[in-house]
């Protein structure tokens, strides 16, 4: 496996290239690629799941329970790409019932694994249900 760059810019003027994943974490704005399951694994949820992306590039997704689906803070929404993911399992449904404003696009990042090449988008909630429970402290995003 190649050395992940942190640091990468991506030309979102062209298409992800073949048998690249590329997604982009709002409301960040940030955007990654990198080759089909090429990814380190270091036992953040799921291999190849959005927060395996997030961790290896460096990403702020929350994981209280560090990412073995026992809690909520990794909650997003998947924006573009769904068909590409893995479906839900009961474990994560039934954690979803316990999650703040669910919505039809909800998904764990610890759980939902990119199965296929493509360009995903999800929203990372600027909230979190368990920051308090938690004592984390909020994701600083930068506004214009």
């Amino acid at each position: 496996m190649s050395e992940i760059n942190k640091d990468q810019v991506v030309d979102l003027s062209k298409p992800a290239g073949e048998g690249m994943v590329r997604v982009t974490f709002l409301p960040e704005g940030r955007t990654v690629e990198f080759p089909f399951d090429s990814l380190p694994y270091d036992g953040h949820g799921e291999p190849m799941s959005f927060l395996d992306v997030a961790e290896n590039f460096g990403i702020f997704l929350d994981h209280a329970c560090g990412g073995v689906c026992a809690c909520t803070t990794c909650h997003l929404w998947v924006k573009e790409g769904e068909g590409g993911i893995s479906e839900a399992e009961d474990k994560e449904l039934d954690r979803m019932e316990t999650a703040a404003d669910v919505q039809l696009n909800s998904r764990l990042g610890c759980q939902a694994v990119i199965e296929k090449p493509g360009t995903y988008v999800v929203e990372i909630p600027e909230w979190n249900r368990n920051y308090v429970q938690e004592g984390k402290p909020a994701a600083v995003v930068k506004k214009d």
